[in-house]
């Protein structure tokens, strides 16, 4: 057998199982009641398609207008508290969607503390004197989702901006371009495919949310889909819709990738000089202070203040929510479990394209991660076939076997099928930091392993491991914290008798009952934040 072999074998198996949500989808849609398209046709997908649009329009510009805004202040300029905005500008990674929706339609109740708060100053009476603009609305929820994605396009805008040198910008200063041209003609365009790049991954988080969506009256393709499988109990109609919304992933990708295609870009040999930050002082300091607060106030801080506070005020007169316990240690589990599957996954795909590099399995590779670029609402209709098809399968084998009748789901009433959701949805999470890892060791390392005689197997254990613990951490932590955050997936997954914090806080918004949902929202946050902060040292490292 030749060397890799048993791992190229199992890259093709993890890209197949990722592959089988997909290829049920469509099987679903295209063998479902072909009475029912001219239904969706006329009453669900123009409104879909129509919300979905203006949502990703409205959240597009808002992450690129606060995305690369930030970062060309944080890296051009030099004022008071730069440094702090550099890892500040990450911190509404850390909050879920639907929790900042959660928050903010608390707070933007019309008795609620920011319009009673104002109706106090101004000296009127009640709401009907004074009312600001419903936040459960498509214009709000553009908001809402923009103030908590911008920082997809911050990071990576900022990593180019680092990386221009500063030569061209310089040599436009001297040819009389004053810094707003700068900006606009030289720097800019030359981030745009960063740009590119983080508005995708923005857009793409918000075909996924369901939670802020449909709190805030947004009816977009997600929430379309959850509600045609639960309230109607329609497998074929959800699978159709979540076909036309994969048609509008795909649709996205494309438009990426054609915006970046003609696109070109060298760079010298040498080490390129950065460029030095100008120093701000006075009036322009504080409008720049002012600019990067805003997104970090409404992102972050405000909300999160709010949740502490109100979580405080449940715990004191009502005690720790019952039940809240149990929730936390399924979530616990439920998320270990689907990190500790998707490492390895992800370990056997990125393994077997550094000992076996080709067009089979760089091919299992680009399947297998193509998980985190389909919502997880779609992810969770395209398992519901196959799930339920192998559950026939073992009950009809149990039978067989046993010979007495199997009553019930073993699949699909079980966290299986979660855990095979989240695995085929963030693979591409950990295969990414795995392969930046092993491109970090030397393949003369692994040819004189071989050369000593250890096996694939043995190398990877003995020299890789060691060596890459940094990024198999950063992986661990990101893929447990995303599978702690998924509603999408959860909601259509899970099992009857299990909830997870994620699915708490939203059936608690859902009733209203929002003082017991504080506690799940800060804990999801507290755990959000240690990718940030893994995230913000990592990129202060680099960009020293």
């Amino acid at each position: 057998m030749r060397s890799g072999s048993p791992w190229l074998t199992a890259a093709i198996v993890v890209a197949a199982l990722a592959l089988l949500p997909v290829a049920a989808l469509l099987f679903a849609a295209l063998h479902g009641d072909g009475s029912l398209w001219p239904h969706l046709l006329r009453y669900v997908l123009p409104p879909a398609l129509h919300d979905t649009l203006l949502l990703l329009a409205g959240v597009g510009v808002l992450v690129i207008a606060l995305g690369t805004g930030s970062a060309w202040l944080v890296t051009a300029y030099d004022f008071r508290g730069r440094r702090i905005f550099e890892w500040a500008l990450l911190l509404p990674l850390a909050v879920p969607t639907y929790i900042m929706a959660y928050a903010w339609m608390d707070l933007l109740h019309p008795i609620g503390p920011l319009q009673s708060g104002l109706r106090a100053m101004l000296g009127l009476a009640g709401p009907q004197d004074l009312r600001l603009p419903d936040v459960r609305s498509l214009p709000g929820c553009a908001l809402v989702l923009g103030f908590v994605l911008y920082p997809y396009v911050y990071l990576t805008t900022r990593a180019m901006f680092l990386m221009q040198a500063a030569s061209l910008l310089e040599a436009a200063r001297t040819l009389g371009q004053g810094p707003r041209a700068v900006f606009l003609r030289v720097a800019l365009p030359l981030a745009r495919p960063a740009i590119a790049v983080g508005t995708s991954l923005a857009l793409m988080e918000t075909l996924n949310d369901i939670g802020a969506s449909e709190l805030l009256g947004v009816r977009t393709f997600t929430v379309s889909i959850y509600s045609t499988w639960v309230n109607r109990a329609d497998l074929a109609g959800a699978a159709q819709i979540a076909l036309a919304m994969l048609a509008v992933v795909v649709a996205l990708l494309v438009v990426e990738r054609a915006a970046r295609r003609r696109q070109r870009y060298a760079v010298a040999a040498q080490k390129s000089r950065r460029m030095t930050p100008q120093r701000l002082t006075g009036g322009r300091a504080a409008a720049a202070i002012g600019a990067l607060a805003l997104p970090v106030l409404l992102g972050f801080v405000a909300p999160f203040c709010y949740l502490a506070a109100r979580a405080v005020e449940r715990v004191r007169f009502a005690g720790f929510p019952e039940g809240l316990v149990q929730v936390t240690l399924d979530t616990l589990k439920l998320s270990a479990i689907a990190t500790l599957i998707t490492v390895l996954a992800a370990m056997a795909v990125v393994y077997a394209l550094r000992l076996r590099p080709g067009a089979l399995a760089g091919g299992s590779e680009r399947i297998a991660t193509l998980g985190y670029a389909i919502p997880g609402a779609v992810l969770g209709i395209g398992l519901l076939a196959p799930l339920g098809a192998m559950d026939d399968g073992l009950a009809t084998l149990i039978e067989t076997l046993t010979g007495r009748p199997v009553t019930g789901l073993l699949l699909l009433g079980s966290s299986i099928g979660l855990i095979y959701a989240y695995a085929t949805r963030f693979l591409a999470v950990a295969a990414g930091n795995l392969e930046a890892g092993f491109g970090r060791i030397a393949p003369a390392l692994d040819h004189a392993g071989r050369t000593l005689g250890e096996t694939a197997g043995g190398v990877l254990r003995r020299i890789h491991l060691p060596l890459m613990r940094p990024a198999l951490a950063a992986a661990t932590l990101l893929v447990f914290v995303d599978c702690m955050k998924e509603l999408p997936a959860t909601l259509l997954l899970r099992p009857l008798n299990v909830e997870t914090l994620a699915t708490h806080l939203y059936a608690e918004a859902i009733r209203g009952t929002y003082e017991d949902g504080v506690i799940a929202a800060l804990l999801i946050i507290a755990a959000g934040l240690l990718p940030v902060i893994l995230l913000s040292r990592v990129d202060g490292r680099q960009n020293d």
